[in-house]
């Protein structure tokens, strides 16, 4: 096994207060108080936090005292979080869900044992045989025990708020027609409120406005084409509906900073391109 597929380490907090990004999955593990700032879109954490994070998203994490991150990193090769979707549902939950914040808090004893396995993945000899086995459970623990967690919060928090129908419904309508409608107007007609009323209600709630959410959920596809596909990237762009390569390759490189072709030799061809022809 490669090691550079898959590490922990501990770093300050101030080894990432300049912005980064390249091919892996994130889990950020630490207790503090600050922002986090994915994809330009700022989260306050407050007191033990995990958070989570794709590739190439572009990450920041900002705060006036120092604490100590602890990171595990993994790229789709080690462990591809869409083929073993059925043991740990962590894709669309942790991972790729431009609806819900990338972090959370935990209880004391939630995060305690999330960092004893950071400690005990930092103990695996990766020369040794069936250390990726090892490696991939731990791994998975980790993932399934953020699920859980991130699952009680939705239940608890956020299906109880009043307005929590009307955003739904917006959701709904931009997985729907985000491919064909990018305008805000359309959505605010179909809701029967106006653009600002909407804008206001999504920001409230998402930390992000509508435009940014279609746009997101744009990216979102284009990258699951491109890293679940062996589609070419003018074959994608066309099913994403733009004019040509170049128009999606140029949306592209602007919201994720690197180029659609670059995107898929970083981040590699997902094996599922070949299991679900």
């Amino acid at each position: 096994m490669k090691s550079t597929f898959f590490s922990v380490r501990k770093e300050d907090s101030e080894s990432f207060k300049n912005i980064f990004s390249d091919s892996m999955y994130h889990i950020f593990l630490f207790n503090g108080n600050g922002k986090i700032i994915v994809d330009f879109v700022e989260y306050e954490f407050n007191g033990r936090t995990v958070f989570f994070s794709s590739p190439f998203q572009n990450i920041q994490i900002l705060s006036e005292t120092q604490f100590e991150v602890e990171i595990l990193n993994f790229h789709s090769d080690f462990y591809c979080i869409e083929y073993h979707k059925k043991e740990v549902a962590c894709n669309g939950l942790l991972f790729n869900n431009i609806y819900l914040f990338p972090h959370f808090s935990l209880h004391e004893e939630v995060y305690k044992e999330i960092s004893n396995y950071f400690s005990k993945i930092q103990k695996v000899d990766y020369h040794e045989d069936f250390s990726g086995s090892v490696l991939q459970s731990y791994l998975q623990l980790i993932l399934a025990i953020s699920s859980r967690e991130k699952n009680k919060l939705l239940f608890d928090k956020e299906l109880i708020k009043d307005d929590f129908n009307d955003l739904k419904s917006f959701q709904n309508l931009v997985e729907e027609h985000f491919l064909s409608e990018k305008n805000l107007a359309f959505y605010a007609d179909l809701l029967h409120v106006t653009s600002n009323t909407l804008s206001k209600k999504i920001k409230s709630k998402f930390n992000k406005t509508p435009s940014q959410i279609i746009q997101e959920r744009v990216i979102l596809e284009a990258k699951k084409q491109i890293h679940l596909t062996r589609k070419s990237i003018k074959e994608i762009a066309i099913e994403l509906n733009f004019n040509d390569e170049f128009h999606f390759s140029k949306y592209f490189k602007k919201h994720v900073g690197i180029s659609p072709t670059q995107f898929r030799k970083e981040a590699g061809i997902s094996i599922v391109a070949d299991l679900y022809k």
